[in-house]
């Protein structure tokens, strides 16, 4: 994997929104969707508000490849599971971009269910 350029990386971060696709196994884009993402230190994070099961998030796990689009910025990217050493700074960074929304919304992206469910993404 390649790291994202600082420019890049800032802009997206500070998006409210980003829209990403995984690809198919034939390389094809499906459909993007638009979701909350963190940015935690050097790396770009998203999760399912809807958990591991959301069938955005499935396909970006089984496939490992997409595209993302925030700030100004679409890139290929690639999806990895993130693993629980960066899970409590992923919810920390999602209170602090998004807690203006009240408890109710922000908790569907810091839930249990939630942090299994973060995937970090990377320029391919």
């Amino acid at each position: 994997m390649s790291e994202w350029p600082e420019e890049e990386l800032a802009r997206i971060g500070r998006a409210d929104e980003v829209r990403v696709a995984p690809r198919r196994l034939d390389g094809t884009l499906r459909g993007f969707v638009t979701i909350w993402s963190v940015r935690v230190g050097d790396g770009l994070y998203v999760r399912s508000a809807r958990g591991h099961d959301n069938p955005w998030f499935q396909r970006a796990l089984k496939s490992g490849r997409g595209r993302v689009q925030g700030g100004g910025v679409e890139r290929d990217v690639v999806f990895e599971a993130a693993g629980p050493e960066v899970a409590s700074a992923v919810t920390d960074a999602y209170h602090e971009k998004y807690d203006r929304y009240g408890p109710a919304i922000v908790g569907s992206v810091v839930s249990a269910e939630a942090v299994r469910s973060t995937l970090r993404v990377e320029p391919a």
